[in-house]
């Protein structure tokens, strides 16, 4: 079963392919997605990266946690479950007829 690790401190410069290319010394990797922000289109300095085992994942974690890459230090550890989120509430109760805007 594949494990899920986040990768954080990423350059800016750095791509998904660069991220493969280091995490693939540790072992097969399922994927690997920069997260980039929505609207400047460019990274946003943190990613996950998916390896094939548990056992590759810890490898990766020993092997590139504290370690530089595209010039920046880079911090690897297994990616916590994103905790779910109430719908109802998302908006903060803004954007609603009748609520103030700015």
């Amino acid at each position: 079963m594949a494990t899920k690790l986040y990768v954080g401190g990423l350059s800016y410069d750095t791509t998904e392919q660069t991220v493969r290319e280091a995490f693939a010394q540790a072992g097969s990797v399922e994927s690997a997605t920069i997260i980039t922000d929505r609207e400047a289109g460019r990274s946003r300095g943190f990613g996950f990266v998916e390896m094939s085992s548990e056992e590759e994942a810890r490898k990766a974690i020993q092997m590139l946690n504290n370690t530089m890459l595209d010039g920046k230090s880079i911090i690897v550890n297994e990616a916590r479950q994103r905790p779910s989120r109430d719908r109802s509430s998302r908006s903060g109760g803004r954007n609603r007829p009748g609520s103030y805007r700015r």
